[in-house]
């Protein structure tokens, strides 16, 4: 288990910038490897597949627990065996440690 996944979401206001390529690079290092930099570095994905539609809808449904708990909340698009997610910080308009802290819980669940 990361340390990332045993920290809270700190509110993000704006007003700081968004962390750079590498530091970005270093906190992904601590998630299972199905997360990937995307969008040149504004936010983080993962794919996840599934053996039928009930263990989607159940890992949706604890991710949107992770989402609410934490107050930071991802872009989520499943399908009968398949699930996306989606992170960045809109208030800082690319990646923050909250979106690591996010994906170090998810892969949690699924450790």
């Amino acid at each position: 288990m990361s340390d990332l996944s045993k920290k809270h979401c700190v509110p993000c206001e704006g007003g700081v910038p968004p962390l750079d390529l590498a530091a970005a690079t270093t906190l992904r290092k601590q998630l299972h490897e199905r997360w990937r930099i995307v969008e040149d570095g504004k936010a983080i994905a993962g794919n996840f597949s599934f053996d039928n539609y009930w263990q989607t809808t159940a890992f949706v449904n604890a991710v949107a627990w992770i989402a609410h708990t934490q107050d930071h909340h991802p872009d989520i698009s499943f399908g009968y065996k398949n699930a996306s997610v989606r992170y960045s910080t809109h208030a800082v308009d690319g990646l923050s440690e909250n979106d690591f802290i996010c994906a170090a819980k998810i892969d949690t669940l699924l450790s």
